[in-house]
């Protein structure tokens, strides 16, 4: 890890996921992926900063043994909001990390989550605003 990496935890390996953590270790991050489907990683390259990791991103005995409390950043892209909000919380509770974002589905949560401290994104919302703003577009 470089002296500028940060420390990232992902919890959820679907596509975003897996996105997110493809753009993290080409910025030079250091990232570890959590994920309880071992399969979703073939969906990642092999990269010395990456760490992949089948085991559930909500159990705080996952998140000490990938020693969660020395990430800078957390983000929880699985699918349920309601695995996205848990996981989260315990980063941020439980384990300080100072920077966590939570995909959250439901846009009516999101507000909700927010009080929580969390960093909440409703992907439901960024969808339905790049729609609305693509039919806006002139031709």
């Amino acid at each position: 890890m470089t002296s500028d990496a940060r420390r990232v935890i992902i919890v959820g390996c679907g596509r975003v996921g897996g996105m997110v953590a493809e753009a993290l270790l080409e910025q030079g991050d250091d990232v570890t992926i959590l994920d309880t489907n071992q399969e979703h990683f073939r969906r990642l390259r092999e990269h010395a900063r990456l760490h992949m990791v089948a085991a559930d991103g909500t159990s705080v005995e996952t998140l000490r043994s990938v020693n969660a409390g020395g990430a800078e950043v957390f983000i929880a892209l699985a699918a349920a909001d309601t695995t996205n909000a848990l996981a989260a919380q315990t980063a941020h509770v439980l384990f300080r990390v100072p920077r966590v974002v939570c995909r959250i589905n439901d846009p009516q949560r999101r507000d909700m989550y927010g009080r929580l401290g969390l960093r909440a994104v409703s992907s439901s919302r960024v969808v339905a605003d790049l729609v609305l703003g693509v039919m806006g577009e002139e031709e």
